[in-house]
């Protein structure tokens, strides 16, 4: 499953929405496990079945990536495109993307209460995996213009800003 969800960053979430694996501790499952195992106890689903849902959670996932590159030359064109940075405080006070904002519980609020659900808004984080997951809840909340962008800040800072330091998590 480790390699599955790291090949398949959304392929936790699809599990979950479609059979409700994963989600919790009750439905979890642990890296070492193989598909056709948690499938098995799983009420015997079909694997076949639980492959064509992943495919299907990562192409929908694919459509909402933007490249860094993208994003640079949208902002560069003078752009007002949100950038809402889903990491921890630790990793945004180590280095974050200027003018993007940190994601706290105050600024989730006026989001789902004052931004319009037609508003673009792009979500950042390290390496991509926790923006596609923050970009996928709001779209499952309404908003029908979330992006993730590809590579998290890691990717911006190879792609876009290589004086941008660059970092990994212990």
């Amino acid at each position: 499953m480790a390699e599955l969800v790291q090949e398949y960053p959304g392929a936790q979430r699809a599990l979950f929405r479609a059979y409700h694996i994963g989600g919790c501790a009750s439905c979890g499952f642990s890296p070492n496990e193989t598909l056709a195992s948690v499938c098995a106890r799983n009420d015997n689903l079909p694997v076949g079945d639980v492959v064509a849902t992943i495919f299907a959670a990562h192409d929908e996932d694919q459509k909402i990536q933007v490249s860094p590159r993208e994003i640079a030359e949208r902002l560069q064109a003078g752009e007002q495109i949100p950038l809402i940075d889903v990491r921890s405080r630790e990793e945004w006070d180590a280095v974050h993307i200027n003018g993007s904002m940190f994601f706290t519980q105050e600024l989730m609020q006026e989001i789902m209460s004052q931004w319009t659900k037609d508003r673009e808004i792009i979500f950042i984080c390290h390496q991509g995996a926790r923006s596609l997951d923050a970009a996928s809840y709001f779209a499952g909340h309404g908003f029908a213009h979330v992006r993730s962008m590809t590579g998290g800040i890691d990717a911006w800072s190879v792609e876009v800003d290589p004086d941008l330091p660059r970092y990994q998590l212990a």
